[in-house]
């Protein structure tokens, strides 16, 4: 067995896989995220470990017994600072808080070469900007950091006590030189950081460590390897065989990502393109990135009073583009293509007529009219895409797949083992990190399950309604 833990930002998932490729286990525990002041959004570092024991824990103890490997995945971006004592000196910051908006401004242009040093624009979401931001309003913490870890190297350095991070995550902190795949010297000491406060860095499928003595005993394990692992977006690429270039996935978890893998260095940070290192050797990616996916079926349910499969039925009485209802997905801000932590959710063009059902079918189409914009945006910097590989929770719907794939006008392809996501990359780069086989053997595509095509006719209905939503971001923006 390979054990896969994903610590994403709702909960940790922990997954075992077979030699094969066959899936044995799953087992999750929840998180919860803070939110002390509008625009926040952070948790506690120790939360992460908890909930990774509990869902390992939950996990057959004879099949725990079988671990060779573990590989970890998890939520980008998030500033989990250390002090002297390994010991987190305040919450994480995580990847959708908006606090640091000056901050972005502050780093470009204390290190103008921003862009083409990381081929990324300054965001808020980013790790680098979250420092400066602790600089400038905690100083007394910021004077006792000496370690910045990303959430799931957090959770290594519990595991094993060893100080690593992968090139995927470690491209989005705006301190890595994503071409060179090393540490930017330059992008440190814009922050007041230098290179001994990093990790050291490996590729995904390299062994970092191995788990402690304590640790494996609790866990019923030996002390197995632990491999470097991936961000949770290129973690879930390799877990469905997006490794080769062109190959794209459509992720519909907490955010949404169109993410498509490169075999170079391919940045458009004008359209706020994120363009970062794979988490295999030799390759790189870009994603389009939405700040609310499945969240905002979450958000919504909640609202309405009924759960997401409620509010998916509700959905599909109401049917695609049968009411002139709009829903403006920005719950928490926006990434791709408008770089805007401030902008915020909306319903428009709600009349008497409007009920549950034509709101909740909104929901879905708003999440895929935001796709649209980053697959165009994608396009801008040359893309091509006529398939998307679906992985996330939100695969399991069907009805939201029609309506992604006509919006879109792509292929949904819908893989088996999708809607497992990060972990199973993260198992997947651990088989390769203990046995040394390569990409091509163990990150081949899962079989597929079905797929959507899009649907000529619902496109056309739709096409109005996406145009009023691209309208109505200026509108919104500007209240």
């Amino acid at each position: 067995m390979f054990l896969g833990i994903d610590i994403g930002t709702s909960g940790v998932k922990a997954v075992l896989l077979e030699e094969n490729g066959a899936i044995a286990a799953q087992a999750s525990a929840p998180l919860e995220v803070s939110r002390p002041q509008p625009m926040w959004s952070e948790q506690d570092p120790d939360s992460w470990v908890a909930a990774t024991e509990a869902a390992v824990l939950g996990l057959p103890a004879d099949l725990r017994r079988a671990v060779k490997g573990v590989g970890l995945a998890g939520q980008m971006h998030g500033a989990t600072l250390l002090g002297a004592d390994d010991r987190p000196l305040r919450p994480a910051i995580l990847w959708n808080d908006g606090r640091c908006m000056a901050e972005c401004a502050e780093l470009e242009a204390a290190e103008p070469r921003t862009r083409a040093i990381t081929g990324n624009i300054a965001m808020p979401g980013f790790t680098a900007p979250k420092l400066l931001w602790v600089r400038n309003h905690e100083p007394e913490v910021f004077a006792k950091v000496r370690t910045v870890l990303l959430p799931k190297d957090y959770v290594r350095l519990a595991l094993t006590g060893d100080k690593a991070a992968d090139m995927a995550d470690s491209a989005g902190t705006l301190w890595l030189d994503v071409a060179a795949r090393d540490w930017s010297d330059a992008m440190l000491a814009a922050c007041g950081l230098s290179r001994d406060m990093m990790p050291k860095l490996y590729e995904g499928n390299a062994v970092t460590g191995v788990l402690s003595a304590d640790v494996a005993a609790r866990w019923g394990m030996a002390q197995v390897p632990v491999a470097a692992g991936g961000g949770d977006n290129a973690a879930g690429a390799a877990g469905v065989g997006v490794v080769n270039d062109g190959d794209a996935l459509l992720s519909l978890g907490t955010s949404g990502v169109i993410f498509v893998a490169t075999r170079d260095f391919r940045p458009n940070p004008a359209r706020a393109v994120h363009a970062f290192c794979h988490c295999l050797p030799g390759l790189w990616h870009q994603m389009s990135v939405h700040l609310s996916a499945a969240s905002c079926l979450d958000w919504a349910a909640k609202v309405m009073g009924v759960d997401v499969p409620g509010l998916l039925a509700l959905a599909e009485r109401a049917d695609p583009a049968s009411g002139p209802e709009l829903f403006l997905p920005y719950l928490s801000g926006e990434r791709t293509p408008y770089n805007d932590p401030a902008v915020r959710g909306a319903f428009l063009r709600l009349g008497n007529e409007s009920g549950p059902e034509q709101m909740a079918a909104a929901v879905l189409e708003g999440v895929a009219f935001a796709h649209a914009d980053g697959l165009d945006a994608l396009r801008e910097a040359g893309t091509q895409i006529s398939a998307l590989s679906v992985i996330g929770g939100g695969a399991r719907s069907r009805h939201w797949g029609r309506i992604l794939a006509s919006v879109l006008n792509v292929r949904l392809d819908y893989l088996e083992g999708g809607e497992v996501g990060p972990a199973l990359g993260a198992a997947k780069l651990a088989q390769m990190a203990v046995t040394g086989a390569d990409a091509a053997q163990v990150c081949a595509r899962p079989p597929l399950s079905h797929s959507i095509e899009p649907d000529r006719e619902l496109a056309e209905r739709l096409a109005p309604k996406l145009a009023a939503f691209r309208a109505a971001y200026g509108a919104v923006r500007a209240l």
